[in-house]
């Protein structure tokens, strides 16, 4: 009997290759709920982490109406959207949606990167183009790739750069101009009323992508389009249920002909099972709580403003943030992973980023704070970033 080579033994070399650029990292467990102060790797540390904006994993009113439609309904769907898997429960969180959102219409997707990548996928085609920002999110560069369209990559919030993009395409060429509302990795936000002027000049499908703003920017949290007021300038928004509305999902807002199209052509929705349906009950609960609990918003900015302010004032490096997203910039990724690791044993729990996430040099390691960090909390992981940031010479 041959003995066979193993035809996956060059990943082993791949995972080296991380470890000698400090990019390789065991993934941390959580012990219990998803909280401000959480149990990692049996630790009870301030949770940085987390994309749990408003605290609405463990709000009392999501989990009630997700245990009664659990009993209600089941566990699952049991199939796709468009055989058998549309239930009530999916066409109500739409219409709740699109209400939310004052569009026409919305469809509900599995995740926000299926929202993203299946959308731009199912609009465009090889003869089109895409204009871009640099530091798009994944899933859009990936929908961008699916699409075969001509991709055009600007540099990061410059829409001068834009412009001389678009020029230089031909007038009658469909073209897609988009763009995140707030970008995850730096917490600044798209120069929206610049970017729909352009849109408008130039004939473009203006598209945003605001997972990072839902339930953080605009009234209640209906995100960015809203803060800067450019409803029915937007003909596209992305926005997720899985961050600050604490469930799993996401979905894509606009008019009612684009829903129908992405019902039929978006191969996420149409090879997906569909949402369980407590998890939909859960979604429809957090749009009531934002609509009904404003100050949950009110103290998520107190929060970042403090913490904002408290890292700044300590030395540290935090970019252009604008928003509860602040990154710890610091270089190298072995330097990123060895502030996190420290942070870690101090008791704070703050991720570490480098390549590809970011660019190389950029490596950060990346803070988010909530509505339900106590000022304790947060004055004691400031109080862990002066130690380790002194111990490390970073400040």
């Amino acid at each position: 009997m041959r003995t066979r080579t193993d035809p996956l033994a060059y990943l082993g070399t791949d995972l080296d290759s991380l470890k000698e650029q400090g990019l390789y990292r065991q993934l941390r467990i959580l012990h219990g709920e998803q909280k401000a102060r959480s149990i990692f790797d049996g630790q009870s540390v301030v949770n940085l982490s987390s994309n749990n904006y408003l605290g609405l994993t463990t709000h009392p009113k999501l989990r009630e109406y997700a245990l009664r439609v659990l009993g209600e309904l089941g566990v699952g769907s049991g199939a796709v959207r468009t055989i058998a898997g549309t239930m009530e429960i999916h066409l109500e969180l739409e219409r709740r949606l699109a209400a939310f959102k004052q569009v026409e219409a919305v469809v509900v997707f599995q995740s926000g990167f299926a929202a993203n990548a299946g959308t731009v996928a199912a609009i465009l085609g090889k003869e089109d183009v895409i204009v871009s920002d640099e530091l798009n999110h994944a899933s859009i560069i990936d929908g961008c790739r699916l699409s075969r369209a001509a991709i055009k990559v600007f540099p990061h919030r410059d829409v001068q750069a834009a412009r001389q993009v678009l020029q230089e395409l031909p007038a009658s060429q469909r073209k897609l101009l988009i763009s995140d509302g707030v970008f995850s990795m730096d917490g600044d936000v798209a120069p929206l009323p610049a970017l729909c002027d352009l849109a408008e000049e130039f004939g473009c499908i203006m598209m945003v992508d605001d997972a990072h703003a839902s339930g953080v920017f605009g009234r209640n949290g209906r995100g960015t389009i809203d803060h800067f007021g450019v409803h029915e300038r937007v003909d596209i928004q992305v926005g997720t249920l899985s961050k600050a509305l604490g469930a799993l999902g996401g979905y894509v807002a606009g008019t009612r002909t684009l829903i129908e199209v992405l019902y039929h052509r978006a191969r996420p929705f149409l090879f997906s099972t569909s949402h369980p349906p407590s998890v939909a009950a859960t979604c429809l609960a957090a749009i009531d709580v934002l609509l009904e609990e404003p100050q949950l918003i009110d103290r998520l900015w107190e929060n970042t403003r403090f913490f904002k302010e408290g890292l700044q004032q300590l030395g540290f490096d935090t970019g252009t943030s604008e928003s509860p997203i602040t990154p710890v910039i610091v270089g190298d990724a072995p330097r990123a992973m060895k502030l996190s690791d420290r942070l870690f044993e101090e008791g704070v729990f703050a991720q570490s980023i480098g390549f590809p996430t970011v660019p190389r040099g950029k490596a950060r390691v990346r803070t988010i704070v909530t509505a339900t960090h106590t000022r304790e909390e947060l004055q004691y992981a400031l109080d862990a970033f002066a130690k380790v940031g002194r111990e490390l010479g970073m400040i």
